[in-house]
């Protein structure tokens, strides 16, 4: 654009064009983004010439509109919160966590174990940001960062089969970087002003942010020197996101942290310093074949949990899943069905006839004579006379 030329802004010559073209900064949005004192470095110009042209930047897009003025009243805010973009994420359940989908102007940490689906979700919210509006999307293209080589193009292809998108469309709309070391990781992301103006990217991926730093800066010693690396890299992933209205999402490894007895010992990566510059944290964790994903900090959303699956569609609901494991069933039972095949055995009738011998069985009783003489009777007459 004409007026976001560095040679637009009162002060600022054609040496001083040169010599910032020559550092990485290209346009005044770059200006914002890297900061007075980060100018000051990588031009060797003095802190004050640096904060008088990142000032004079600030006004001019101030007065374009494409920046908040210094002061502004809590409905003029409110007013711009309600035509903040948001990507669908395509689900019913993870659209209730955001409530709507991932915002822009801002960056949204998704961190977890592995298999939780992390990539997956990135991968999905790299093809419905290419929605149109009435479908939820931006209508934008993608700028993948890609730190751990796992960004798979066959993947974008069966999740935009399953949306009814055309896969090759959508492969062309998605820009990957490959990132082979920290520092070639911070310097993709200071280069990406121009290319996310030239082909209207709306979101930026980082998988992983941490990553690279975490593999690189080994030991206690150099845990001072990791944290400022990852506080730049990640604030300036959250300005590039800010200044050029499009959503960022960084992905987030964790580690066990062996002192706790009770609950869930898992931890992000990065510390404070990434858990600050998150506008939103969400935490996704394994529960057998579905996964359940945690809103842990966000200045508005409540801290709930909700239960999503993986499926050819990326990210689905639980529902979605069950109904399609029931199909796979359904055709599974009827693919093995065995044909009905009718027998009919012919029995030979044979006619048994048991001819049982009648046996007469008499039972004779014979006759007994029982003559029972009193006793009392007979002693009258045959006892003598008792003499007194």
């Amino acid at each position: 654009m004409e007026d976001l030329r560095l040679d637009s802004l009162e002060g600022v010559g054609p040496v001083t064009t040169r010599k910032l073209s020559d550092a990485g900064v290209h346009n005044v949005m770059d200006l914002i983004v890297r900061g007075p004192v980060e100018i000051a470095e990588i031009t060797g110009m003095e802190k004050d010439t640096a904060e008088k042209i990142v000032n004079k930047a600030r006004q001019h897009l101030v007065d374009g509109g494409l920046i908040a003025k210094h002061f502004v009243s809590a409905s003029e805010i409110y007013k711009h919160r309600q035509s903040i973009g948001k990507i669908t994420t395509g689900t019913n359940c993870l659209d209730t966590l955001f409530d709507g989908g991932i915002e822009t102007q801002a960056l949204t940490e998704v961190y977890g174990e592995f298999g939780c689906g992390k990539t997956q979700f990135a991968h999905t919210m790299s093809v419905m940001v290419q929605k149109t509006k009435e479908e939820g999307g931006l209508e934008g293209s993608v700028l993948y960062i890609d730190t751990e080589n796992t960004f798979r193009p066959e993947r974008i292809v069966s999740i935009a089969k399953a949306h009814d998108m055309d896969p090759e469309k959508v492969l062309d709309n998605i820009i990957v970087a490959r990132a082979y070391n920290s520092a070639h990781q911070v310097l993709i992301l200071e280069e990406a002003g121009p290319i996310i103006e030239e082909n209207n990217v709306k979101l930026i991926v980082a998988d992983s942010a941490v990553g690279l730093f975490r593999a690189e800066y080994l030991g206690r010693g150099t845990l001072s020197v990791r944290q400022q690396k990852l506080n730049h890299f990640v604030h300036l992933l959250s300005r590039i996101a800010e200044t050029y209205n499009c959503a960022a999402i960084a992905t987030n490894q964790v580690m066990a942290s062996p002192d706790v007895f009770f609950g869930d010992p898992t931890r992000p990566i990065g510390g404070n310093v990434v858990a600050h510059t998150s506008t939103y944290r969400i935490y996704f964790k394994k529960s057998g074949k579905k996964r359940i994903a945690r809103m842990v900090d966000s200045p508005h959303h409540p801290e709930e949990e909700v239960i999503f699956a993986l499926g050819e569609a990326g990210v689905i609901d639980p529902e979605d899943a069950e109904k399609k494991t029931k199909k796979t069933t359904k055709k599974t039972t009827k693919s093995t069905k065995t044909p009905e095949v009718e027998t009919t055995v012919e029995t030979p009738e044979v006619e048994t006839t048991v001819e049982t011998p009648e046996v007469e069985t008499t039972v004779e009783t014979p006759e007994v004579d029982v003559v029972v003489e009193s006793i009392i009777g007979d002693e009258s007459k045959d006892s003598e006379p008792i003499e007194e």
